[in-house]
């Protein structure tokens, strides 16, 4: 099980015992289809769930463990009304249409299963109501949308490799009167670089690169090992490929993994960080290789620029050379339906291009 896997599969375990009965059953249900994460997301959006059904007197319960199935059964549809209005009116923090449309999707799986597929022990529903079934959750993520919000905010055509090279070199100009910035950064420069051309040359997911380790890699092939998202065989690892520029600069990287960050044999990663006030090289976390990116996107000049949109980067430029099919495995996805995005994203290339073609015949 990989790293973020293995964290999040404690926390599920932690949070599940503070749950009804029922929602124990259906977590153990899905346990075999969906990630600990995707799981882990389901618990948290029903804590939420149940303490509103609390606070607003729907329940007799005390806590979210007593919620019963009688209390969703004569739950109304001005309940649910309700309940979606607090999330997005909410005075602490209002949430995206996304995240609505996420927390109610994890509610009618839920009541789902309840309904369609648990049994009592005299095989009838262990829900006779299912309210969530009247509600209508509308699609929002849209591919020409995403595109949309997309446009300018991604690295194109030699932007992919100026990008690289100011990690390598550039940034250090920019930043020469601050000494202790400067002292950072050419320890971590050549690191910083092959993280941003691993992902700028494969695709690869932020978590798939934060679990990879040194065995993961095939520099001879040109591929890594990981282990890839919605894939639940935690025994099979996909291999990814990767161009040839990432082979040199994760050759090079590799000659200073264990010297300059004082790594010991024990760890496995293959980008490993000294965390503050210890001595030795560890895993890069998640948080750190994000922050890393935004740090250079800045002073780069694109300030909109994260470590998923240079996954996004990628994928334009792969697509405008591939079909969408090969683009959907070489990312990852588990339909074309969200390779689509890149599809709307390289419209206006491909409409040059055809302008182009046909000035250059007349």
């Amino acid at each position: 099980m990989n790293v973020q896997k293995t964290i999040d599969r404690k926390k599920l375990d932690e949070k599940t015992p503070f749950m009804p009965w029922f929602v124990q059953q259906f977590i153990d249900y899905k346990l075999p289809d969906l990630s600990p994460s995707t799981l882990l997301e389901y618990v948290r959006d029903y804590e939420q769930f149940f303490g509103w059904l609390r606070a607003e007197g729907l329940t007799k319960a005390e806590t979210n463990k007593e919620i019963s199935l009688t209390d969703l059964e004569t739950l109304r549809m001005e309940d649910v009304v309700g309940y979606r209005l607090h999330l997005t009116t909410r005075t602490d923090g209002t949430n995206s249409k996304i995240t609505v449309s996420r927390k109610m999707s994890s509610l009618r799986s839920l009541f789902h299963y309840l309904s369609q597929i648990a049994e009592d022990e005299n095989f009838y529903p262990l829900l006779k109501r299912n309210i969530m079934a009247k509600v209508e959750i509308k699609r929002i993520h849209k591919p020409k949308d995403t595109a949309a919000k997309l446009k300018g905010k991604i690295l194109e055509e030699d932007e992919l490799l100026e990008f690289i090279g100011y990690i390598a070199e550039g940034y250090g100009h920019d930043i020469e009167g601050n000494k202790q910035a400067l002292y950072a950064y050419e320890q971590n420069k050549e690191r910083d670089a092959c993280i941003a051309s691993l992902i700028l040359n494969s695709g690869l997911r932020v978590s798939e690169v934060v679990n990879l380790n040194v065995d993961d890699l095939d520099l001879n092939n040109k591929l890594v090992y990981v282990y890839r998202k919605g894939n639940n065989d935690e025994t099979f690892k996909t291999p990814v490929y990767f161009r040839e520029q990432s082979k040199d600069d994760l050759a090079h990287y590799l000659t200073l993994r264990q010297t300059r960050y004082r790594t010991p044999k024990r760890e496995k990663a293959l980008f490993v960080a000294v965390p503050n006030g210890q001595k030795e090289g560890k895993r890069m976390t998640k948080r750190a290789i994000q922050a890393m990116i935004i740090k250079y996107a800045k002073r780069f000049g694109k300030p909109y620029l994260t470590v998923h949109k240079l996954r996004h980067s990628f994928a334009t430029d792969y697509y405008l050379q591939n079909d969408i099919y090969k683009t959907k495995e070489q990312l990852g996805h588990a339909s074309t339906e969200t390779t689509e995005v890149y599809a709307h994203l390289t419209d206006k290339t491909m409409s040059e291009a055809i302008e182009r073609r046909v000035s250059g015949g007349s």
